[in-house]
């Protein structure tokens, strides 16, 4: 097999990896056809705030040096990754969707992730878009303007790690770096029909530490679990300047990727108890994903983890976490923030110590109700979503009701709040082209099992598709 026989654009990071072992191509191709993607895409659905291509492809070259001494550098030598503008990346600014930060500031130091893939010889392709310090769950800023859905630009890429999804679906690289306080890796994966996973706090180190406090996560954004397992290995390890930050876990979460689901306890909630109305295609095509998940052995029960809506606790947190971070700012600079941002500020800086540590309660005993839930089911299996893509632009869909993007993400936050790892999992499209997420939830620490059903999800739907081109007679 030749270069010329691949879109290496359409390669997982596994199968570049595998190429580069194999001498089939280089890492210079890849990125060169990274790149090139990159810069095709982004007109028209704006996922990148800086393209890093002088560096990129001075990383790759010493990249394919090092491969054609058989010398990788680590797990990851040669596979082009982006990262999300609320993340340092050592010589370009950091950002974050807002006029208020200065180009000069944070130029030296590499985030606890960033470092570690440059470690293992990841190739930086650029910094894609965000809201505002992330903000919200759709990706516009008064920055970088509107972040648009691969799948029809009219529509939003969700977010907060929209720039990440878009280019992750396009093929501008196969791995991405996004961050998660709400649901900011699973809302845009959804929308733009792509893998991410939330892991459970303290999994992947953050530094500098999040306004959002214990909310916020850093998680891999992927095409498939088995490039996340890959992703989570290499960024799930220590750092000394994330005093939270796990200890290194016991395994490889790629090599525990083929246990399957045989077995597995799985909880299916259609609605968290009638509480979420889900779009009738959005559930439809959870429900027939979570029917091969009992084909493959799964033990699945329709059961609802026993839980109101935390929305008001979650917005005191998440609130008062945006007054926190806009604190410093004086009345002219305040006027340069997203209007919706800006409201929740004033908001979160009515809030008192009292309310922050009621809200806290109430995020206690969420966690041990989820706790409890998961002494009898090892997954918990949501829509990610109740809706597909709406109009990009806005912060809500046009005749929701709804006033804030929390509204339409009922799934999301929760778990957030309770720090388990969660991902979304394409399962479909509806009548529109618009994919559809499933949310797989797991008790804290176990990532593993989350990575395991989602690659078992995967390996299915890749013996379906190859069934369905085998030739008749063959």
């Amino acid at each position: 097999m030749t270069e010329q026989d691949l879109d290496l654009t359409g390669l997982t990071a596994v199968q570049l990896l595998d190429g580069y072992r194999k001498g089939e191509f280089s890492p210079v191709d890849v990125t060169r056809a990274a790149l090139e993607r990159a810069e095709r895409i982004q007109p028209e659905v704006n996922a990148f705030v800086r393209l890093t291509a002088d560096e990129a492809l001075a990383q790759a070259t010493a990249s394919a040096d090092r491969w054609r001494r058989g010398e990788p550098a680590g797990l990851l030598d040669g596979v082009p990754v982006t990262v999300k503008d609320i993340l340092l990346l050592r010589g370009a600014p950091t950002l974050k969707g807002s006029k208020t930060i200065s180009e000069q500031g944070r130029l030296d130091e590499d985030a606890p992730s960033v470092a570690r893939l440059r470690e293992n010889g990841a190739v930086f392709l650029g910094k894609t878009t965000t809201p505002e310090f992330g903000w919200k769950g759709v990706t516009d800023s008064p920055l970088n303007g509107v972040t648009r859905n691969p799948h029809d630009p009219t529509r939003t890429a969700g977010g907060s790690s929209g720039g990440a999804a878009a280019a992750v679906a396009l093929g501008a690289g196969p791995l991405a770096l996004g961050t998660d306080g709400g649901g900011s890796v699973r809302i845009p994966a959804a929308f733009c029909g792509i893998f991410a996973l939330k892991p459970t706090y303290g999994r992947v180190p953050l530094y500098p530490a999040s306004a959002f406090g214990t909310l916020a996560h850093v998680g891999p954004m992927t095409r498939d679990a088995a490039d996340a397992a890959l992703l989570l290995d290499v960024i799930g390890t220590p750092d000394s300047r994330d005093w939270s930050a796990l200890a290194a876990p016991p395994g490889s979460f790629a090599a525990g990727l083929s246990g399957g689901v045989r077995g597995l306890r799985v909880a299916y909630s259609p609605s968290l108890g009638g509480q979420v109305a889900v779009r009738p295609a959005v559930a439809a095509a959870v429900r027939r994903a979570v029917e091969r998940l009992a084909e493959l052995g799964a033990y699945v029960t329709e059961a609802d983890p026993d839980f109101t809506d935390p929305v008001d606790a979650f917005h005191t947190l998440w609130f008062s976490g945006a007054a926190r971070v806009t604190q410093h700012l004086g009345p002219q600079q305040r006027e340069l923030l997203d209007p919706g941002l800006r409201e929740i500020c004033a908001q979160g800086a009515r809030l008192t110590a009292l309310d922050y540590l009621a809200a806290v309660d109430v995020r206690m005993e969420l966690g041990r109700r989820m706790g409890h839930f998961h002494e009898s089911y090892d997954l918990l299996v949501t829509p990610t979503l109740p809706i597909t893509a709406f109009e990009a632009g806005v912060e809500v869909p046009k005749g929701s009701g709804h006033r804030r993007w929390t509204g339409w993400t009922p799934f999301t936050y929760p778990f957030n709040m309770t720090q388990q790892p969660a991902a979304s999992v394409p399962v479909g499209k509806d009548a529109d082209g618009l994919p559809v997420g499933l949310q797989l939830v797991a008790a804290r620490h176990r990532d593993d099992l989350v990575l395991r059903a989602a690659h078992a999800l995967y390996e299915a739907e890749v013996a379906d598709t190859a069934l369905s081109v085998t030739p008749s007679g063959s």
